[in-house]
C-alpha cells in the first residue's frame, strides 16, 4: 500500500479571501474553486443581473421624475388625505437597494476576471430576492397610479442619450479584459457581434437638441403655474406676485366658483390642505370647496399652511418678512388675479371646474366666469379661455379671447372650432404638433426638460418654478449634427481599438497558459523563484516520495519556507 500525499501550496491573498468572503462567505482558502460554476449558481447569477438592470432603470426613472414630484406628492394626497413627501423613502430605498445590487455586481464580475467559481450567500439571495420583488411591486403601483409619468424616460433620453452612450463605452472598456479572457477560454467570437451592436445602438439616438445653433428659436415663454408655488403658497396674491418677480409672462390658475356665484382659485376640491377651515369651519372641512360662499372663504388663512407642511423644502431660504407676508395670505378671486395681470400686462390662463350638480351655479357657471372676467377690466387679448363648454357663445359674448383647449386635437378640428392655442402636458405632444401647432406645455420645473421643449421650438410652457428656469438663458447643451457624428464615431473607434488590444493581448496569455503542465502552474504560483530552484525543488520531491514517503516532503517544504495544505488520499 503506497500513501499518495497530493502537494497544494497557497500564498497569502488576502483581496481575494475577501472578495470570496464577502460575496460567498468562503473565507478559507480551501473552500475556494476554480471548477465551473453549478447551473443553480449560474440561475442566481442571472437573477441578480436581472435585478440590477431592473434597479437601475426604476433608479433613471426616479431621478429624472423629479420634475413631477408635486405631482406625486398630490396623487398620494388625494388617496390618503394627509400631506406627505412620499418621493422621500421611496427615493432613500431605491439609492439603498441599488447600491447593494451593485456592490454585489461588482463582486460577481471580480470573481469571474480572477477565474472563482460564484456561490452566492443565502443571506444575499434573500437580500437579491427582497430587492427585485420590492422593484416590481413599485413599478406595478406606479404604472397603476401614475402610468403616464413613464414617458419621462423616452423624453429625457433625448436629453441624456448622447452622453449614457459615452458612459456605455467607458463600461464596456472596463469590462472588455473580463469578457476577453472568458471568450480566449471558450474561442468564441459572438460577443464580439453584441459589442458591435452597443456601438451602432447609440447612434439612432435623436434629440432635437443636436441642430445648427441658427435654427434655434426663441426662448419659449414662462407662465407661472399656481404662481410661484415653490416659493409662495399656490394660488394666492402674493404667489402671483413672487412669479411675476421671476419675468414670468403669464400666470395660470385654477378656478371655482362659490355658492354665491364669485370665482376663486382653488386647486383640490376641498380646503383642507390649503387652508385652516379645520380650524375655522371643523365640522364643514370635509365639504366641497365650491359649497363655500364669498364671506366664508375670505375668513380661512390659505398661507399657514405652507410654513406648516413646506411642500419644496424652500421655507429656510425664505427671509422673515417673507413668511410674515406668506402667514397673512388669504384665498384670492377671479378677478383680483385678473386685476393683478391686466396692471402687468401678463396672460393669464385658468382652468375651470365646474360645481356638482346640486350647485346653485351649475348651469350658469360659464356666464359667471365671464361675467368676472369683463369686470375685472382686463384686455380679452390676455384672457386664455379653455373650458369647452357654451365656447359658441362665448366667442359671440367675448371675442377678443384667446380660444384655448386642454384636449389634443387635430388642426383641422382646432380650425373648425376657433381654437388657436392648446395647452397639454409636456408627455402629450409630439414633434409634429410643436411645429404646427401653438402649445403651451405642463408642468416644466428641470432645466433640462426646458432645454429639450426650447431646442423642439415650445413657444411657452407653465412651471412651478419661474425661478429655476428663470437661470437658464440658453438651452444646457446644443451641438450641431457635424460635430456629434463626428464625437461619438471618434469615441466608437477610440473604445473599439482598445477593446481589440485587449482581446489579442488575452488571446496571446491564454494560449501560452496551455503549454504549461499543472505543476508547473502551481509552482509558479506559489513564489517567485528562479527555474533552477524549482527544478532542483521538484527532483528532491519526486526522490523523497519514493524513497521515504509522506514525511520527507513535508520536511522538504518546511525546510522552504512554504505554507500548505494537505488533502490525504488512501489508495492501493
Amino acid at each position: 500500500m503506497v500513501k499518495h500525499q497530493p502537494l497544494q501550496v497557497y500564498e497569502r491573498q488576502l483581496c481575494l479571501s475577501c472578495i470570496t468572503g464577502i460575496y460567498g462567505c468562503r473565507w478559507k482558502r480551501y473552500q475556494r474553486s476554480h471548477d465551473d460554476t453549478t447551473k443553480w449558481e449560474l440561475l442566481w447569477s442571472l437573477i441578480l443581473l436581472f435585478t440590477f438592470c431592473l434597479l437601475l432603470v426604476w433608479f433613471y426613472f426616479w431621478w429624472e421624475a423629479h420634475n413631477d414630484y408635486n405631482e406625486f406628492n398630490w396623487f398620494l394626497y388625494n388617496r390618503s388625505g394627509v400631506w406627505s413627501d412620499g418621493t422621500v423613502p421611496i427615493l432613500a430605498t431605491t439609492a439603498a437597494g441599488f447600491t447593494y445590487i451593485a456592490f454585489l455586481m461588482v463582486l460577481a464580475l471580480c470573481h469571474i476576471a480572477l477565474g472563482q467559481q460564484l456561490n452566492l450567500h443565502w443571506l444575499h439571495k434573500i437580500g437579491v430576492t427582497a430587492a427585485l420583488l420590492t422593484t416590481i411591486i413599485g413599478v406595478i403601483s406606479v404604472n397603476q397610479t401614475w402610468g403616464q409619468e413613464w414617458d419621462v424616460i423616452p423624453i429625457s433620453l433625448q436629453a441624456t442619450g448622447p452622453f449614457l452612450h459615452i458612459g456605455a463605452l467607458a463600461a464596456v472598456t472596463a469590462l472588455s479584459w473580463i469578457v476577453a479572457g472568458q471568450v480566449a477560454r471558450a474561442e468564441k467570437t459572438s460577443t464580439f457581434n453584441v459589442l458591435l451592436g452597443l456601438y451602432v445602438m447609440p447612434l439612432y439616438i435623436t434629440s432635437p437638441c443636436i441642430m445648427e445653433p441658427t435654427s434655434l428659436k426663441p426662448r419659449p415663454d414662462v407662465i407661472g403655474h399656481q404662481g410661484a408655488p415653490m416659493l409662495a403658497p399656490e394660488n394666492t396674491l402674493w404667489s402671483f406676485q413672487r412669479a411675476l418677480q421671476m419675468n414670468v409672462t403669464g400666470l395660470e390658475a385654477d378656478v371655482a366658483i362659490s355658492v354665491d356665484g364669485v370665482p376663486f382659485l382653488m386647486h383640490d376640491s376641498t380646503l383642507r390642505r390649503t387652508t385652516d377651515v379645520e380650524k375655522v369651519f371643523p365640522d364643514r372641512q370635509m365639504d366641497e370647496a365650491s359649497f363655500f360662499n364669498w364671506t366664508d372663504l375670505q375668513q380661512l388663512n390659505a398661507g399657514q399652511w405652507f410654513l406648516k407642511d413646506d411642500p419644496f423644502w424652500t421655507v429656510h431660504t425664505l427671509s422673515q418678512h417673507e413668511k410674515t407676508l406668506i402667514a397673512n395670505q388669504s384665498v384670492c378671486s377671479l378677478e383680483q388675479l385678473l386685476k393683478l395681470a391686466s396692471y402687468h400686462n401678463s396672460t393669464v390662463v385658468f382652468r375651470l371646474r365646474r360645481p356638482p350638480p346640486d350647485h346653485p351655479c351649475y348651469y350658469s357657471w360659464i356666464n359667471d366666469t365671464l361675467q368676472a372676467v369683463q369686470q375685472s377690466g382686463v384686455p380679452p387679448s390676455l384672457v386664455m379661455w379653455t373650458p369647452d363648454e357654451q365656447r359658441a357663445q362665448v366667442r359671440q359674448l367675448a371675442p377678443g379671447l384667446i380660444q384655448t383647449s386642454v384636449e389634443k386635437l387635430s388642426p383641422q378640428s382646432l380650425h373648425q372650432s376657433g381654437i388657436s392655442r392648446l395647452l397639454l402636458r409636456y408627455n402629450q405632444a409630439s414633434t409634429q404638433d410643436i411645429s404646427h401647432i401653438n402649445l403651451t406645455l405642463y408642468t416644466v420645473n428641470e432645466p433640462w426638460l426646458y432645454s429639450v421643449l426650447w431646442c423642439s421650438g415650445v413657444s411657452s410652457v407653465s412651471s412651478e418654478a419661474p425661478h429655476i428656469l428663470r437661470k437658464v438663458p440658453y438651452p444646457i447643451w446644443l451641438m450641431r449634427p457635424h460635430g456629434y457624428c463626428l464625437m461619438w464615431v471618434s469615441a466608437d473607434l477610440i473604445s473599439f481599438a482598445v477593446v481589440i488590444g485587449i482581446f489579442i493581448f488575452q488571446k496571446y496569455r491564454m494560449s501560452g497558459m496551455h503549454s504549461y503542465n499543472p505543476e508547473q502552474i502551481m509552482l509558479s504560483a506559489a513564489v517567485r523563484r528562479s527555474s533552477r530552484d524549482i527544478s532542483v525543488m521538484k527532483e528532491k520531491l519526486i526522490f523523497s516520495e519514493v524513497g521515504n514517503g509522506v514525511g520527507s516532503a513535508e520536511e522538504l517544504y518546511a525546510d522552504n519556507g512554504y505554507d500548505y495544505y494537505t488533502n490525504q488520499g488512501i489508495s492501493q
